[in-house]
C-alpha cells in the first residue's frame, strides 16, 4: 500500500480522526463546516444582511483555519497525494454507463460528464446546483449543523440530537437517490 496514492485504510484514517476529535474537546471546540462557513460569512460582512450572522466571529476565527485547511488539504490531495482512479465494481461502472451515461467510472475521483466546465453550460445543471445548495444550506441550518458536524463531533460527544440528524441524513440521502434523482434525471 503506498500512503501517498492510495486511500488511507480505516486503522490509519480513523485513529487520526479520533485524535483530532479528542483534542479538539481538550479545547473545547467542535467541529463542522457549516459553522466554519457561517464564521466565514459573519467574517465578509453577512451580519448587515441577516441575523444569524452577527456574532463576536473573531472568538470563533479558528474556524476559518479549518476551512482554509480544507481547500489547501482537498488541492494537495487531489493533485499530489492521488493516482486519480477509482477502483468500481465492474457491475456498477456498466449500469452508470448504461442508465447515466457516465463512461469514466473507475477512470477519474470526478467524472467529467458531471464535473467539467462544460458541463456548467448548460442552464438545467446550474438550476439544480443552485436548488441543491439552497436545500442543503437550508437542512444543516435546520438539523443545527452539517453532517460531517453532526456525524463526527455530535455522535463522539454522544449527542442524541446529532444521532437523529444522521438518522435523517441517511434517510434522506436513501430517499433521494432511490426515487427523486431518477426522476430528475
Amino acid at each position: 500500500m503506498n500512503l501517498i496514492t492510495d486511500p488511507w485504510p480505516w486503522y490509519i484514517s480513523g485513529p487520526l480522526i479520533a485524535l483530532v476529535m479528542f483534542l479538539l474537546l481538550f479545547v473545547g471546540k467542535q467541529f463542522g463546516m457549516s459553522s466554519n462557513l457561517r464564521t466565514a460569512c459573519a467574517a465578509i460582512g453577512a451580519g448587515n444582511k441577516a441575523d444569524f450572522f452577527k456574532f463576536d466571529w473573531k472568538a470563533e476565527r479558528w474556524n476559518l483555519t479549518v476551512v482554509l485547511g480544507a481547500i489547501i488539504g482537498g488541492f494537495v490531495a487531489a493533485h499530489f497525494m492521488s493516482n486519480n482512479v477509482v477502483e468500481i465494481n465492474p457491475e456498477i461502472a456498466s449500469q452508470l454507463a448504461n442508465d447515466y451515461g457516465i463512461t469514466s467510472a473507475g477512470k477519474s475521483y470526478l467524472p467529467p460528464e458531471l464535473f467539467a466546465t462544460e458541463v456548467l453550460t448548460n442552464p438545467f445543471n446550474i438550476a439544480i446546483l443552485f436548488i441543491g445548495g439552497l436545500l442543503v444550506g437550508f437542512g444543516a441550518r435546520y438539523a443545527g449543523g452539517c453532517t460531517s458536524g453532526h456525524a463526527i463531533s455530535g455522535l463522539s460527544n454522544l449527542q442524541l440530537p446529532s444521532l437523529i440528524a444522521v438518522i435523517g441524513f441517511f434517510i434522506g440521502g436513501l430517499f433521494m437517490i432511490h426515487f427523486l434523482y431518477p426522476l430528475i434525471f
